[in-house]
């Protein structure tokens, strides 16, 4: 079994201490034989790309895209600007590497990072192509982002049911991407932080074997973010595992405290 990365941090709000938990893990599943997904979890982004493209296009891609938001969250702040910034950077990566091609090469990109400049702090989840962030919320799991694929669209317009969206043949067609071609920005939700939210930020690999409804059945039995994270991976690959696998599942815990200004506080990392 792939490792399990996980990590927490404290930190101090105006109003109130946030206390975070979180998970992650990729796998390449039953099927595929390179791996083109990448995973950041990092505080305060937490990212998944999913690439795509022959030869070793899609992996290179996500790699990119993803090591240019790690050093923003290095460097900081974590922000639409920077993000986008980052993101330029990788296209500018992805059409100088010698093994990707214009054709078909370029990664999604989703997740969700905290934003302490607004009064009070937020989440702002992110998003371009068809991997998604959901959130738990009062018991009841939502699919905060929306896909860019030619299937959304078909739904969008209602030429297409739900339903008849989970096995269409377009179903891996999507519209937007971080190519070697041309920036793209992304779409932006912004959230309030609630006490006892969970964030899962996910490539298609785990949609296409889970339902939401097997999304909120293993966060409902495993209260610890790893845990789920390995019970959703275990239960995608048993129901075949037909593409590459990444989770992340991020814990909320806020609470009210006297504190009178930001500053973070203890953190630490591990792997299990």
């Amino acid at each position: 079994m792939p490792e399990i990365s996980s990590g927490d941090r404290v930190i101090e709000l105006p109003d109130a201490t946030l206390s975070l938990r979180w998970a992650a893990t990729t796998h390449t599943g039953r099927r595929r034989e390179v791996n083109q997904d990448a995973v950041l979890a990092s505080f305060p982004l937490f990212a998944v790309a999913d690439g795509m493209g022959g030869h070793i296009g899609g992996e290179i891609a996500s790699a990119s895209t993803v090591d240019r938001l790690r050093a923003v969250v290095e460097t900081g702040p974590v922000s639409a600007k920077t993000i986008e910034k980052a993101l330029g950077r990788a296209v500018k990566d992805i059409a100088s590497h010698p093994e990707t091609t214009d054709d078909g090469t370029g990664t999604t990109l989703t997740g969700v990072y905290l934003d302490p400049t607004t009064d009070p702090a937020t989440w702002v989840t992110l998003n371009i192509g068809d991997s998604r962030v959901y959130l738990l919320r009062d018991d009841d799991v939502v699919q905060v982002t929306t896909d860019h694929s030619v299937v959304q669209e078909l739904v969008a317009s209602g030429r297409l049911s739900p339903e008849e969206a989970e096995n269409h043949p377009y179903g891996n067609v999507i519209t937007r991407a971080v190519g070697p071609s041309e920036s793209v920005t992304p779409d932006y939700v912004r959230l309030d932080i609630v006490d006892g939210d969970r964030f899962v930020v996910c490539s298609d690999g785990l949609t296409k074997e889970l339902t939401d409804f097997g999304i909120h059945h293993f966060l409902s039995q495993h209260d610890d973010p790893a845990g789920a994270v390995g019970a959703m991976l275990d239960a995608a690959l048993e129901n075949g595992g037909r593409d590459n696998i990444t989770i992340i599942v991020v814990n909320v815990s806020l609470r009210e405290s006297a504190a009178g200004a930001t500053a973070d506080v203890d953190s630490s990392t591990a792997s299990a």
